[in-house]
């Protein structure tokens, strides 16, 4: 196993990292814990989960992805893992989140009633990866960065990162931890696929210059790059054939970004090169995004443990330069088909 480390930080990880969103809705606590039990003995040593989770939202079930994460957690030597999670973001960015009756907020109060909780879940007394889930457009950064601090100088909490941030937000935020002097951001958590190239834009950059890491997350552009979208019919049982039916117009938008006529037949082509190389589409996008110098760990999902194979097969493929312009290619003739 080759290992990567996060950021300026001493978290060494594995090149591929679990991630739990379907843990409780999708995937059941047993279904869950051969997922996980899969990916330890493989080798990987990285797992990611959020005080959101499971997907989609739902006061009902928020918390259930941590509290069986913790149970699973508490059969293995806590060294041995590299555990993150995540403070839900604010209510004033993209969604209201169902977590502490829709008032969430990167505040201090908020951080601190989210480290509480998510300790508590995942049965353990520290997090080695912390991660705003998404941005507060409201409260300063300087507010956020210190209570993220304060749960560094505890104990509670070894680094901390943001999800879903701009170039700006990254590099504001990076830059009042130097004047302040505070723990600063370490990784970036950002959607980043064969599908959604927007990274290499600006915040490839950001992330090149000062040592910062992605964590890509939807390497499989929510499965679409599979190729099981791309048949007469959407399959059954599948994330975005659920959000179209859905009631909530937010699932309905997010169904559409991802699963539309240029998404689709950008994956066809990725499907195309995938077999001249006689490799799955799957291990194709999984190891893509796993093939850059500013990326530590890319992470992956499964709702059942069949799926993990193909996944996990990227650990064993580096992309050559051919392959490489091949997809730059195709991302030029079909320019950002999730937007």
């Amino acid at each position: 196993m080759k290992y990567r480390y996060i950021g300026k930080t001493g978290l060494r990880v594995t090149p591929i990292c679990l991630g739990t969103m379907s843990f409780g809705s999708w995937s059941d606590e047993a279904e869950s814990f051969k997922i996980m039990d899969k990916a330890y003995d493989r080798g990987i040593n990285f797992f990611d989960t959020a005080e959101l989770y499971p997907v989609p939202p739902d006061e009902k079930y928020a918390g259930v992805t941590e509290t069986i994460v913790g149970k699973w957690l508490k059969g293995k030597p806590r060294e041995s893992i590299i555990l993150a999670s995540k403070v839900a973001g604010a209510a004033n960015g993209w969604f209201v989140p169902p977590i502490r009756h829709g008032y969430t907020a990167i505040d201090s109060f908020h951080i601190k009633r989210a480290i509480e909780g998510s300790l508590k879940r995942l049965q353990t007394d520290y997090i080695d990866l912390y991660q705003m889930h998404w941005p507060d457009f409201v409260v300063p950064i300087e507010e956020s960065l210190r209570a993220f601090d304060e749960l560094v100088k505890e104990g509670k909490v070894r680094y901390i990162g943001t999800s879903n941030d701009t170039a700006y937000g990254l590099t504001k935020a990076n830059e009042t931890s130097k004047r302040l002097g505070i723990a600063r951001f370490e990784s970036i958590q950002n959607n980043f696929s064969l599908n959604n190239p927007r990274f290499l834009d600006e915040l490839s950059d950001v992330c090149k210059r000062e040592q910062i890491s992605l964590l890509p997350y939807s390497p499989l552009a929510g499965g679409v790059l599979s190729g099981k979208y791309n048949g007469e019919f959407y399959p059954e049982n599948a994330r975005y054939s659920d959000y179209m039916l859905s009631k909530s117009t937010r699932l309905n938008s997010q169904a559409a970004r991802f699963v539309n006529e240029k998404t689709l037949k950008a994956t066809e082509r990725y499907v195309e090169i995938a077999k001249k190389l006689e490799i799955s589409p799957v291990t194709l996008a999984v190891a893509y995004s796993k093939q850059f110098e500013f990326v530590a760990s890319t992470i992956i999902g499964a709702r059942n443990i069949e799926q993990m194979d193909e996944s996990l097969a990227a650990l064993d493929v580096t992309l050559s330069q051919e392959t490489m312009s091949e997809i730059k290619a195709v991302q030029q003739e079909i320019m950002y088909p999730m937007g």
